[in-house]
């Protein structure tokens, strides 16, 4: 089996913790020039802002050297450039190291705050904010929190050992605990273990389940409740599908308090609001390093709002720091 070829180093550097983005060009294609290829890739009602970055020399081949409106098209050839990034209002919220070392950065994430830069949620992600912080322009994420969930986050230092902690949790050697507050039911059953086949569309907001072979499987703890009729569970994903706890919780009937997708999609909120976040955090990470063989159990020191003061957290208004 041939090995791929890895892509040429960048000529460009990071542009506030974001990297360029490296285009391949095709192996096959009529365009004559890079800019024919780059308008039909980009779409026409983005002609202006090709020729615009090309006028200014800020498309570049492996060399730097400035791509022009008539280089060539060259099957293969890379290319790179930084893509256009529209103000973004800033997350207000910290992110509080648990753990660093030399090999991993692990932070406490807070809600409203994408792990990678994503859609409109660019330099404000936690990765590209922790690369201009620490000043770790190498630093990569090795898994993912949603954007609205708010807890542990493991970043790895060295590129070259990314993979080996992004395998911890593909092959599942990574102990999560999560915390969510949801009504209480004194006619559920806990704990139990929900097994189910979740289906996420591209493009579609929420998952849904099918039936079929399980491929989301998840134990629900009660760790209290109170006479108002909140409940404060504690969630352990054996699998990582997208969205699961918030599926699974929706499915026993206890949909996690501020969830803007289950049991119904909401209108999405204007940028800026803070209000009423997903009760839903990642409590602990436990995992052995597979670098240094360090054993590491971790925590988060997060408070979910609705359970240290539900009156407030429903009351809160645009702009509210949520605990």
């Amino acid at each position: 089996m041939r090995r791929r070829t890895p892509p040429p180093p960048s000529p460009l550097p990071q542009r506030d913790g974001i990297d360029p983005v490296r285009v391949r060009l095709p192996g096959d294609g009529a365009w004559a020039t890079v800019r024919e290829h780059l308008v039909e890739r980009l779409g026409a009602a983005r002609t202006g802002v090709v020729d615009g970055m090309l006028a200014a020399g800020q498309v570049v081949g492996a060399d730097g050297r400035a791509v022009t409106p008539d280089t060539a098209y060259v099957p293969g050839m890379f290319v790179w450039y930084h893509r256009e990034v529209p103000p973004e209002v800033p997350v207000p919220f910290p992110l509080e190291i648990v753990h660093r070392d030399d090999h991993v950065v692990v932070v406490d994430k807070p809600h409203f705050m994408a792990t990678t830069p994503r859609g409109s949620h660019v330099t404000e992600s936690a990765l590209a904010r922790l690369r201009r912080e620490l000043d770790l322009p190498a630093l990569g994420a090795a898994h993912r929190l949603d954007r609205l969930t708010a807890g542990l986050v493991l970043f790895t230092v060295r590129p070259e050992e990314r993979g080996a902690y992004q395998a911890l949790f593909r092959d599942r050697r990574v102990r999560k605990v999560y915390e969510a507050v949801a009504p209480y039911d004194p006619e559920l059953a806990l704990p139990r273990t929900v097994r189910s086949r979740i289906v996420k569309e591209r493009g579609v907001l929420a998952a849904y389940e099918v039936a079929g072979e399980p491929n989301a499987v998840s134990r629900v703890e009660l760790v209290g409740h109170r006479p108002s009729g909140l409940g404060r569970y504690r969630l352990l994903p054996a699998t990582g599908q997208t969205h699961q706890l918030r599926v699974h919780m929706n499915t026993l009937g206890v949909p996690i308090l501020g969830d803007p997708l289950y049991p119904e999609v909401t209108a999405p909120v204007p940028a800026g609001d803070f209000r009423r976040p997903l009760q839903l955090l990642a409590r602990e990470l436990e995992f052995t390093d597979p670098v240094t063989g360090t054993e590491h159990r971790l925590r988060s020191g997060r408070v979910l709002g609705a359970w240290a003061s539900y009156d407030d957290w429903a009351a809160s208004r645009a702009g509210d720091v949520p605990q």
